[in-house]
């Protein structure tokens, strides 16, 4: 339950971070995700309210409405979620590059039973 609340915190504060530093209005948010065009500022308020949580469908056309990856709606660790942003800026090719990197560090790490 616990866990739940922390997440739902988060997605929140991200929500609302996104969505302030295009300078757009929750209204706008709404429109553009295929919320209900009446409804779309009223519940996308209450999204970053917490009072409703969006399905993952919904969550996803708000991430795309926002230019985040859905992951970054997510990521509780700020590291994780500044990798998520900054990975997703990077053109494919050295998408491919970090990936190839990040496996050979996590393959050079030494073993814990040693």
């Amino acid at each position: 339950m616990e866990r739940k609340h922390r997440q739902r915190d988060v997605f929140i504060r991200r929500l609302k971070e996104a969505r302030q530093r295009l300078g757009i209005s929750q209204a706008a948010v709404g429109i553009a995700a295929a919320i209900n065009p009446e409804g779309a500022s009223t519940r996308f308020n209450r999204y970053e309210k917490g009072v409703y949580e969006p399905d993952m469908e919904t969550a996803g056309r708000i991430a795309d409405v926002l230019n985040v990856p859905l992951p970054w709606l997510f990521a509780e660790d700020e590291n994780l979620a500044e990798l998520i942003l900054n990975f997703a800026a990077l053109p494919p090719d050295f998408q491919h590059q970090l990936l190839e990197t990040s496996r050979k560090m996590v393959n050079e790490l030494p073993d814990d039973d040693a």
